[in-house]
């Protein structure tokens, strides 16, 4: 099994255990490298989704993931009822949001609660760096690429939004999303000079392993992660055998 880079910068990677490092990531592996799914749902907070919290982490734990965020739709997890899942399950388990708003989907790292008016992306952005957090466009493709569409005409048409200067990150890999779905994410990150980021976007236990984003630094906590996401040190990770 290899690993290699796809157009878009996307890190193409069979197997879970059997990632052939390049000498920048075998030296990043020595400080620990770590796989992390930044975008999964669990029930009853996302009403769509059919997995319970402790199902969700069974099945990243058995997949090898280092980590998972449980990015629940316009609903907040408590600080301290994630640290009791983290210690029940002896696994990492990060806080974020997937904050629906005018201008689409955003995965959002650092805010605890709801404002008043975040549905709007540039209350969002001002919310988000007024507490130092991070935010990511989830699944670009929706609502602007069909799959009769040619890629690059869509992607023109789209990537002119003044919002995308609110941005340094844009999720290039869903798990749930088509080859073709992600192709366009990845030539509008392209386009964009963004960095590109993958999750799962898990539902359903069958959605995972499928994407995740590679951090070259060990992660521990929510700054952490921030931290990294901010600096640009992870690329996005397609996890599934043959793909």
């Amino acid at each position: 099994m290899s690993a290699g880079l796809a157009p878009g910068g996307v890190v193409l990677r069979l197997g879970i255990h059997n990632l052939e490092l390049s000498t920048q990531e075998r030296i990043a592996k020595q400080t620990g490298y770590m796989i992390i799914d930044l975008h999964t749902h669990t029930r009853p907070p996302s009403d769509d989704s059919y997995l319970e919290p402790a199902e969700l982490i069974q099945r990243a734990k058995q997949a090898g993931l280092d980590a998972i965020c449980l990015t629940e739709h316009d609903w907040f997890w408590n600080k301290d009822a994630l640290a009791r899942l983290s210690q029940e399950h002896d696994f990492l388990v990060l806080p974020g949001v997937e904050m629906n708003t005018d201008e689409g989907h955003f995965l959002v790292f650092g805010i605890e609660e709801y404002s008043f008016g975040m549905h709007h992306i540039s209350n969002l952005k001002q919310a988000v760096d007024e507490v130092g957090g991070v935010m990511i466009l989830a699944h670009p493709y929706r609502r602007q690429f069909y799959q009769r569409d040619d890629i690059n005409e869509a992607v023109e048409r789209y990537y002119q939004r003044p919002f995308f200067h609110l941005l340094t990150t844009i999720e290039v890999l869903n798990g749930r999303a088509t080859e073709r779905q992600n192709q366009f994410s990845q030539e509008l990150c392209r386009r964009l000079d963004l960095k590109g980021s993958g999750g799962s976007d898990a539902h359903q236990l069958s959605d995972i392993p499928t994407c995740a984003t590679y951090f070259e630094r060990k992660i521990s906590n929510i700054k952490e992660l921030i931290t990294e996401l901010k600096a640009g040190r992870f690329r996005p990770v397609d996890l599934r055998q043959g793909s």
